[in-house]
């Protein structure tokens, strides 16, 4: 699942008049960037959600023939639903025909990487959830166990701490930060029911931690950016043509 249905306000002014997922980065859109890394490592049935300027994206996904994948669209137009709500929103897509409760990839279409999707997919297929996660300095983290078992979260600028673990030491957790891309199984739908339309999957897994077996993947010589703002698209262009090179 490709999340393409954010407003991308960091982008303004190019997000006034069309979605995040086109803009592009040396004349390539982000969402064609994506989709293409993942066909290549053979992942080639995608669920791609859409809210802001949705029509751009049906047009431009379905004029270059899926760019080489099976893509069907999660339809967010009446109401975005943030992380969480969106993968329950997008179900019904994400059960057909996937008789085997086989995990699947969810992958924000503004994170440029140097991960072997493929190897870190099946580092997930074990899991109820595995996270990819970085040591990038932040104010908000993920805590993890000494084995890498999601435990809660924190904002060490206020404090503040979501555990389900009444006496959870944070002191003594793993900080990583959270890096938009994640397998998930599809046995933890069975917990959406008690969940609103509208909710972030970091709080999902916070709520279920306790009970499932989600986990942190943080790989040596991680090399990750978030296509967010207008000066991160130089740093991007140059990402790519570093990755492309190390590629050969």
């Amino acid at each position: 699942m490709v999340f393409a249905a954010g407003l991308g306000t960091r982008l303004k002014p190019l997000t006034d008049t069309m979605p995040k997922a086109l803009v592009t980065v040396d004349g390539t859109p982000l969402l064609e960037i994506l989709i293409r890394k993942l066909v290549a490592v053979g992942f080639t049935d995608m669920v791609v959600n859409i809210h802001h300027f949705a029509d751009q994206i049906v047009q431009f996904v379905e004029t270059h023939d899926g760019l080489g994948a099976n893509v069907r669209f999660s339809d967010e137009r009446e109401c975005l639903l943030d992380t969480g709500g969106g993968i329950k929103h997008a179900v019904p897509l994400l059960s057909a025909g996937n008789v085997d409760g086989t995990p699947f990839l969810i992958h924000n279409v503004d994170i440029l990487s140097n991960v072997d999707l493929a190897d870190f997919y099946q580092r997930g297929r074990n899991v109820a959830a595995l996270l990819l996660v970085s040591e990038r300095q932040t104010q908000r983290y993920l805590l993890f166990d000494e084995e890498n078992r999601l435990v809660g979260w924190t904002n060490v600028k206020t404090g503040e701490v979501k555990s389900p673990y009444p006496n959870l030491d944070v002191a003594a957790c793993r900080k990583f930060a959270f890096a938009g891309i994640h397998t998930f199984s599809p046995h933890l739908f069975a917990y959406f029911d008690r969940w609103p339309e509208k909710f972030s999957i970091i709080d999902f897994y916070l709520s279920v931690c306790e009970r499932e077996d989600i986990r942190a993947c943080p790989l040596p010589g991680l090399k990750i950016l978030d296509v967010g703002k207008q000066d991160s698209l130089a740093q991007a262009a140059e990402f790519l043509a570093q990755e492309c090179c190390q590629s050969r």
